[in-house]
């Protein structure tokens, strides 16, 4: 590989013979290593690898790229700190021209460590929120079954119904957020399972909208049009992407919100379904709008996980939908989904 070649790489490039002396450097490397790629040809590996770890050892004192057992071909990847204190991921190759020779030539591979640095924020995120979430629906749960174990004998039967009413729903959220959180996870690794069949969207919405409409004081209106087709859909994701979006507009918007099923104009009205979730509330601006959908997203101070539009995304594109957001007449946000009757396989 020619100098020309390395220094296309995405990654930094350390090249290494037998002696261990570098007989290439590509420029993303030397830019990590502080160093000009013409000036650390013909020094000793060591000295070009300006890496330390916690502990202040050296990359070379740790790994032995030339010692060891003979059969090893590889150093796996590992986080080291450049001279400033810059994380960056190095993984190695050993060459030898067959097990019972020495080492041919050492290829060593630098990578910045922001990308996990990412990973690791996102993680973090996801526990945080994670917490949150639980901890005021177990919070509930745990203050009223005390409360019915240390006064059962005190208690109304009316107050024993309420607290056990709230321990009910509080368990469903429970539920619901471990359900949101695997789903997550599925969507993420690409194995979500549907179990489509043919459902009634607008019937699907009803007991949507009674159920949200139950715990919140906003008025919900659900409009469907005299004639909706029936959907080829996983009825509980469909009824997570209604619920989601309801709850969605309850908690970021104001005024009215209304819930629209119709069928999708056109020539054969069977082609699809569209519903429309609005609000009154301030919009989503346009800048916005296709970080929505990302996960951790909470638009203001409102609570929530942050995974509600992630997951309407995801469901939605599992049945081969579409997702969009716009705006009301009165600024409010519109989102739209539409559904094929008949998924593609």
């Amino acid at each position: 590989m020619t100098r020309l070649d390395l220094d296309a790489l995405a990654d930094g490039a350390v090249l290494a013979g037998p002696d261990g002396t570098v007989t290439a450097v590509n420029v993303v490397a030397a830019r990590f290593l502080g160093t000009d790629p013409e000036e650390a040809v013909g020094r000793r590996l060591g000295q070009v690898l300006a890496l330390r770890d916690q502990d202040g050892r050296d990359w070379c004192t740790v790994n032995h790229p030339y010692d060891g057992l003979r059969t090893r071909t590889a150093i796996p990847e590992q986080s080291w700190l450049l001279p400033d204190g810059t994380e960056v991921l190095v993984v190695a190759r050993i060459h030898r021209p067959a097990l019972d020779r020495p080492v041919e030539r050492v290829a060593v591979s630098l990578r910045s460590g922001r990308g996990r640095a990412r990973l690791d924020r996102e993680r973090s995120d996801l526990v945080a929120t994670v917490a949150h979430e639980l901890r005021s629906p177990l919070t509930g749960v745990k203050g009223f079954v005390q409360a019915l174990l240390n006064r059962w004998d005190k208690l109304s039967d009316d107050q024993k119904k309420l607290m056990l009413t709230t321990v009910s729903a509080d368990s469903d959220r429970l539920s619901r957020l471990i359900a949101e959180l695997l789903d997550v996870a599925r969507i993420d690794t690409g194995r979500l399972q549907l179990y489509p069949r043919p459902s009634d969207p607008a019937m699907l919405a009803r007991r949507v909208v009674d159920s949200v409409g139950a715990s919140t004081s906003r008025l919900l209106v659900l409009e469907a049009a005299a004639t909706v087709p029936e959907v080829l859909v996983d009825p509980d994701k469909y009824t997570q992407v209604v619920t989601n979006l309801v709850e969605n507009a309850v908690r970021h918007g104001s005024g009215t919100v209304r819930i629209r099923i119709e069928p999708v104009p056109g020539p054969d009205p069977a082609t699809g379904v569209r519903l429309v979730v609005e609000d009154e509330g301030d919009g989503i601006p346009p800048e916005l709008r296709r970080r929505v959908f990302t996960k951790f997203w909470k638009g203001g101070a409102t609570g929530g996980s942050g995974l509600g539009l992630y997951l309407v995304n995801g469901l939605v594109d599992a049945h081969g939908g579409t997702v969009t957001i716009g705006d009301t007449e009165v600024g409010g946000a519109r989102i739209t989904v539409v559904l094929p009757v008949e998924p593609p396989s």
